[in-house]
């Protein structure tokens, strides 16, 4: 049977035609990413999002609309990932919190500074999620409100097994 992919959100926030990204050490490799990470055992995917962009990058992240949800395969190990991308605004940076470990820093870049960086994006999710944001992609947050993906898998275990 296949493994389950992991499932992460991420944050994209554009201010004056810059998007927020961070700067993370992967593996001995400095990568650049949307603010992004796991979701939690019983957390929400929204809480989720607040909490990894809070712990990354030092700001609050409210989430505004949902862009997509992506499936990537890593070529180089196999691994796959489920990624919830949300669009929102970001305030009330506090610029004293030590960020998470693995993040080197912060930058606003351009999607043109994104691209000459290409081969430094952590996944290829990283444009595409970019390029879909800047074509006006928006999906609403309703349907997602209180997914709590454990209960969504018990959920459909059970409907399996009827």
């Amino acid at each position: 049977m296949p493994r389950t992919p992991d499932v992460t959100v991420a944050a994209v926030t554009e201010t004056a035609g810059r998007f927020l990204v961070v700067e993370e050490r992967i593996n001995h490799r400095l990568v650049f990413n949307q603010p992004a990470g796991h979701v939690e055992r019983g957390e929400t995917l929204f809480a989720a999002v607040v909490r990894e962009v809070r712990e990354e990058t030092a700001w609050r992240f409210e989430p505004q609309a949902l862009l997509g949800v992506y499936l990537w395969r890593n070529p180089a190990n196999g691994r796959r990932t489920l990624r919830f991308a949300f669009t929102g605004a970001v305030a009330d940076h506090d610029a004293g919190q030590k960020l998470d470990r693995g993040i080197v820093g912060t930058h606003w870049l351009s999607p043109l500074e994104l691209e000459a960086r290409a081969a430094r994006l952590r996944s290829p999710l990283v444009l595409r999620c970019v390029h879909d944001y800047l074509a006006g992609q928006r999906l609403a947050l309703e349907p997602l409100a209180g997914l709590d993906l454990r209960a969504a898998s018990s959920a459909s275990a059970d409907a399996v097994s009827l």
